[in-house]
């Protein structure tokens, strides 16, 4: 590759990076989310208009937000532990079951194509969303979360899910557990262990699905992008907090609406880009 071209790429990368990760971190401030959900859909539009190829484009997305979570998840989850918050029983149930879903996700990434990636992501967000705004505190299921071989299956398709749309389980593990009479600050907690468990497993797994594949911009180990991992993760730490303020004058319903109709938008631009 010339000299000058290589570097007009990396330009490029870096910019779309760092703009990704600051609205990404801005509106995982203001919807109380992990950010990968949000940084997903924020860097792939970023990556098309760098021009990264379509067909790993989405791939490159969900990976990096995986790695980007690491971090995050281990620090939110060590944090939480300390103030005897996560329910380290159902944590503890769920080191097999989770990683297991993981890799099945892994193999999945390096077959699908994506396109079929995009649209998994789509179906999923479009369950969040609505899950969102027509979400009601006395929704329930159960008393308490049910024993195996129920809760090893819940696990799994939470760590095959989260995965393949490059995100920790928060959105997905809260709602498995309030609907089963779960306090949502102890559901919040032990999400952020369940993120541990799905984002070391999965940028493993995907970086393993693409390596080697010629189409990947620079600085890549895989699927995963090291380059957006290093800019990202102290960017949307910058820029999370003024999310936070703009949370904080709006209520919580009105927020949950919020991310729910974002995530709608996510779905719909998603799926009118493979079938408009």
């Amino acid at each position: 590759m010339d000299l000058s071209t290589f570097n007009g790429e990396v330009a490029g990368l870096v910019a779309a990076l760092i703009a990704s990760g600051a609205i990404a971190g801005l509106l995982a401030g203001m919807f109380g989310i992990g950010g990968g959900a949000v940084l997903v859909p924020v860097l792939y539009q970023f990556l098309t208009v760098l021009g990264i190829d379509e067909s790993v484009r989405m791939h490159i997305s969900v990976a990096t937000s995986l790695g980007i979570i690491v971090p995050t998840s281990i620090r939110s989850f060590l944090a939480h532990h300390k103030r005897g918050a996560v329910d380290m029983a159902l944590w503890r149930s769920w080191i097999v079951p989770v990683p297991f879903g993981v890799v099945l996700a892994s193999l999945v990434a390096a077959y699908v194509s994506g396109d079929q990636l995009k649209g998994i992501f789509a179906v999923i967000a479009a369950v969040v969303g609505l899950r969102m705004i027509l979400n009601r505190s006395t929704w329930k299921i159960g008393d308490d979360i049910p024993g195996n071989p129920v809760r090893a299956v819940c696990g799994m398709l939470i760590g095959f899910f989260s995965t393949l749309m490059g995100i920790g389980g928060g959105v997905m593990n809260n709602t498995f557990m309030t609907l089963y009479g779960r306090p949502i600050h102890q559901a919040v907690a032990t999400s952020s262990g369940t993120g541990v468990l799905i984002s070391v497993p999965g940028v493993i797994g995907m970086a393993w699905a693409g390596w080697g594949d010629p189409l990947l911009p620079a600085f890549s180990a895989g699927f995963v992008n090291l380059l957006g991992v290093a800019l990202i993760i102290p960017i949307t730490t910058f820029a999370a907090p003024f999310g936070v303020k703009i949370a904080h004058a709006l209520s919580r319903r009105t927020m949950e609406l919020a991310f729910g109709l974002f995530l709608l938008s996510v779905a719909g631009r998603f799926a009118w880009s493979l079938w408009g």
